[in-house]
């Protein structure tokens, strides 16, 4: 049974695809507006400037676009990205050097934001039902009875090269992103203001591509796909770059990103200082992975990584026949890699109020909004638990100071103990990997017996000097290779 004769979605990148996916098959018609000229193939465009940065897909993420586009992970796979295991495939530089290599729960599927986009974009594509207009700028909505108890948004008007033309919908998905006008057009058709929630760090973080040497070419000691360095516990005197965190992204086509960032701290802007910044790092192996690499970009800079909520779920009356989806809702700062997955786990829970709906009605709009605001305090939470402890920080979100010292100076020292909990003991392992997906919160987490346990374990044993897996190699080093997960030497003499 279809719910309507068309849905027109706003925006066609990720959370757009992933909103067309959802509401497919409760429409006779899908049309999907899209600024700008959508390439064939995995490019990037002006209208996601964020894609020459890395991007993380969550477990969560890639489980949501599966249930919308059975074998999308596949897909994804089959066009080169990269399935790996974090803790075996990542040199992982965390207080005072090099973590041991070895098995983990925590896996993920790397690629570039441009071929997940383009994966996605394929699969859109072969909806019987939907069509992509793209070079289609939206310049409003159409509304009836705003504010009122059954007010509607009935319409969607948008610009071409051709001229100004209007859409009539029976549902309008905001999917525009961070820069969304919806929320003013509602304000101006006769719904109050929304509430919006904002946390801005003040992150600024750097990119630039590169060609890798082929594995034949790399030495013995670069063994791993990931780097990844932490910023620096040490309250001495040190360079601005060791408040960095760093990551050396790997991407299909044997590429990499090599990307800088920090809360609060201006980063270089020109190759030469990103260069230079490199060698000032905790250890000389990023700035020798890059020496090794061809560069095919120039550096890349964002700040616009603040934490904005828009709590639609607060109005009192919900404007029905429009969904919101995306950063349009809920934008997190970037750093944290949750925002492609959060927008498909909301589209998700689009297609699953439509499932079980009847009529677009208030009714279908307060429910989805209230599922989406439970699914979105666990990215939000998580986001918040480590921006709220900078100074510089600022929004309705910011916290009195002595709190905000306070989570200065037990985030970071936490987060230590939980990864190195996780090194020693499995039920940290599995369930650190659960709320790095998005699958369960940090309170959860917090909140179980069996963890809690395992942390007070693992403290005590460090400060005896009782670990299991060695920790802390030397950061002037290569990171060591060798695999410490039990049994491993048996099964590789087995393997000689």
């Amino acid at each position: 049974m279809t719910l309507g004769r068309r849905a027109v979605v706003m925006g066609g990148s990720v959370a757009g695809l992933c909103a067309a996916g959802a509401v497919a098959p409760y429409v006779d018609e899908v049309v999907v507006l899209e600024r700008d000229e959508l390439p064939p193939d995995a490019r990037h465009r002006r209208g996601v400037p964020q894609s020459k940065h890395p991007h993380f897909l969550l477990n969560s993420g890639r489980r949501a676009i599966d249930a919308l586009f059975p074998g999308f992970e596949a897909d994804l796979i089959a066009a080169g990205g990269m399935p790996l295991v974090a803790s075996m495939d990542t040199a992982y530089l965390e207080g005072p050097g090099w973590t041991p290599r070895k098995q983990g729960a925590l896996s993920m599927v790397y690629a570039s934001r441009i071929l997940i986009e383009r994966v996605l974009r394929d699969r859109v594509r072969q909806l019987p039902n939907a069509t992509v207009r793209e070079g289609a700028s939206v310049t409003g909505i159409d509304t009836t009875g705003g504010g009122t108890p059954h007010g509607r948004v009935t319409g969607v008007r948008f610009s071409t090269p051709d001229g100004d033309e209007q859409l009539d919908a029976d549902l309008v998905v905001d999917a525009l992103g961070r820069g969304s006008s919806v929320s003013d057009w509602l304000v101006a058709a006769g719904w109050p203001e929304t509430p919006v929630k904002t946390l801005d760090a003040k992150v600024t973080y750097v990119s630039r591509w590169y060609d890798l040497p082929s594995p034949a070419e790399r030495s013995d000691a670069w063994w791993w796909q990931h780097m990844v360095l932490m910023p620096t516990q040490d309250k001495g005197e040190h360079p601005p770059e060791h408040e960095f965190l760093v990551n050396f992204f790997p991407m299909e086509g044997n590429r990499s990103i090599a990307c800088m960032g920090s809360w609060g701290i201006d980063m270089p802007r020109t190759v030469e200082d990103f260069t230079a910044s490199a060698e000032r790092l905790r250890t000389p192996q990023f700035a020798a992975a890059m020496a090794a690499s061809t560069p095919t970009s120039e550096v890349h800079l964002t700040r616009s990584t603040g934490n904005k909520w828009r709590r639609y779920d607060l109005l009192p009356t919900a404007p029905e026949g429009i969904a919101f989806v995306g950063d349009a809702i809920c934008g997190f700062n970037p750093f944290y890699g949750q925002g492609m997955s959060a927008a498909a786990m909301s589209a998700v829970l689009l297609r699953d109020a439509l499932r079980s709906a009847t009529t677009l009605d208030q009714s279908f709009a307060k429910g989805l909004l209230a599922a989406q605001r439970k699914n979105l305090k666990v990215a939000w939470g998580m986001a918040m638990a480590r921006d709220r402890g900078y100074e510089c920080a600022t929004g309705t979100e910011t916290v009195p100071a002595w709190q905000r010292r306070i989570l200065a100076a037990m985030t970071w020292p936490m987060f230590n103990v939980i990864t190195g909990a996780s090194r020693e003991y499995p039920v940290v392992d599995e369930h650190f990997a659960r709320v790095f997906n998005l699958d369960e919160s940090i309170g959860q987490m917090m909140r179980n017996p069996r963890v809690l346990w395992a942390l007070l374990r693992f403290k005590v044993r460090s400060a005896l000097g009782r670990l299991t897996f060695p920790y802390g190699f030397d950061s002037q080093l290569a990171p060591p290779g060798k695999d410490w997960t039990p049994g491993a030497d048996a099964r590789e003499g087995a393997l000689a």
